[in-house]
């Protein structure tokens, strides 16, 4: 028998496309349609979405990294969605996301082990990959390539 559990996020339509997304005690967010169906006040759900994969893959390989007690430096992410009509409708076909580490590589003793296991710890980003295709790369502080998948 697998474990479960559960959350709850509330939202509400303001006006046009403009939605309030209310965390409970972590806040509220806006969140509307970019013109010509909204007035792009804030990011859309796909935005959101990519967003909530590239901030997972940080937080994970943030997560690898400081098990062994050791500094990734100042982690930055960035992410790239590719939309394409499948059945006549818009549709997110593929996620690129980008982490770059704060520190040289040189630096991280074990980061050769972190790197091959952060994206399993990500549950948004392996959940995400069954619908949507999801490629992830790593670079240093120097822009070294340090892992690709």
């Amino acid at each position: 028998m697998s474990e479960s559990n559960s959350f709850s996020v509330q939202m509400r339509l303001l006006e046009g496309f403009k939605f309030e997304i209310d965390f409970g005690s972590a806040g509220q967010v806006l969140t509307d349609e970019p013109p010509p169906l909204g007035d792009g006040e804030g990011p859309n759900p796909s935005r959101l979405l990519a967003a909530a994969v590239a901030n997972c893959l940080a937080a994970s390989l943030l997560f690898a990294i400081r098990k062994f007690k050791e500094d990734p430096g100042q982690v930055s992410a960035q992410v790239r969605g590719d939309l394409e009509r499948q059945e006549g409708r818009w549709r997110i076909s593929k996620l690129s996301v980008e982490l770059n580490l704060g520190t040289e590589a040189m630096t991280i003793p074990h980061l050769e082990r972190a790197l091959s296991q952060f994206e399993n710890f990500c549950v948004v980003t392996q959940s995400v990959r069954q619908g949507i295709e999801v490629s992830v790369s790593v670079r240093d502080s120097n822009g070294d390539l340090l892992h690709q998948g």
